[in-house]
């Protein structure tokens, strides 16, 4: 304990805007609570919402730091008096909700996964929470399983890469949409089954093609909006919507007749509000099921591009420009 420095760096603003108001500050290096590991990041990834908590649209939930950031990879260099495993020196990536955008972030010990040495940090930084989010919503709300046929929207995000490669390696058939033809050729090169450039074409009509008029078992979306009422158009009977974002529109009009006559399941969820017990929960199932694929080296995200800590500011400016296919993560070097 006696090299933890008092202070540390992070990225804190006290003001919502543009990407300019992620400057370095320094910040008291953050006191263990019970069940809690101290971890020295040597890097975090960058999610959307990080972008929606610098506008002023993802506050914090209570409790939660201020300091950005929702996934990190590190050391763990001290834990709480309770954590019952020795895992001091231990390399791992952890899902927060907030702090991660710092030299050092307190980690609940329950939502730590170890870095396999096939993994460089960088790569771990940018598993948690795409990995988390896809596996609650598609597979465990969704109920995905081998044989299914699956829609899954943003394809070379964060968590359409993840998903991509999720479905690829416990046999879902994935059928993802892109914003270009070059982002469509991404996502079939990453092993999409089916990549639909949404620009161009109806995806309500391409996904009936592909799928011989039956539908999809689940759809996986983050756009809502308009797009809700058009998805159900693509899902198969039974089918099951997850809702895990709002990036076009909060409100949505729905056929609940449609939804009656063809027993469909709409649901949601957001992941950084959830208790302590259901992320622990989250990473005890990942760490039987797929962190295997992961320490065989079958399973990694997807990399966009690394930037310096203090260049945060140019990792959002990339996410909004949304140019990026896969994961955005700053490295603290």
């Amino acid at each position: 304990m006696n090299d933890i420095p008092a202070m540390m760096q992070a990225i804190d603003p006290e003001v919502h805007g543009g990407p300019e108001v992620l400057t370095l500050t320094e910040r008291p290096v953050p006191a263990l609570q019970p069940g809690e590991v101290l971890i020295r990041v040597a890097a975090a990834g960058v999610n959307r919402p990080d972008v929606m908590q610098r506008k002023g649209a993802y506050p914090p939930p209570p409790g939660a730091p201020t300091i950005y950031g929702l996934e990190v990879s590190g050391e763990v260099v001290a834990m709480a008096p309770d954590v019952a495993s020795l895992m001091i020196g231990q390399p791992v990536c952890a899902l927060v909700a907030g702090g991660g955008y710092a030299e050092y972030v307190a980690a609940p010990a329950g939502q730590c996964l170890p870095v396999p040495e096939l993994l460089s940090m960088e790569e771990a930084a940018a598993m948690p929470e795409t990995l988390f989010t896809v596996w609650t919503n598609l597979f465990e709300r969704a109920y995905a399983t081998e044989g299914d046929t699956v829609l899954v929207h943003g394809g070379t995000s964060g968590i359409g890469t993840m998903a991509i490669a999720l479905c690829n390696i416990f046999g879902v058939t994935i059928i993802v949409t892109a914003g270009s033809d070059e982002k469509v050729a991404a996502a079939r090169a990453l092993g999409a089954d089916h990549a639909i450039n949404y620009k161009t074409e109806d995806f309500v009509e391409r996904v009936k093609e592909i799928t011989g008029g039956k539908g999809v078992a689940a759809v996986l979306d983050m756009v809502g909006g308009d797009y809700i009422p058009r998805n159900l158009k693509c899902l198969a009977e039974d089918g099951r919507h997850v809702s895990i974002a709002v990036q076009g529109g909060a409100k949505a009009t729905i056929p609940i007749f449609e939804v009656m006559m063809r027993r469909l399941t709409l649901t949601g969820s957001t992941l950084r509000a959830r208790d302590l017990g259901f992320k622990a929960m989250v990473a005890d199932e990942l760490a039987r099921t797929v962190w295997p694929h992961v320490e065989a080296g079958r399973l990694k995200p997807v990399m966009d591009k690394v930037f310096p800590f203090a260049e945060a500011a140019e990792a959002h400016r990339r996410m909004e420009a949304g140019d990026h296919v896969g994961k955005i993560v700053l490295t603290m070097g």
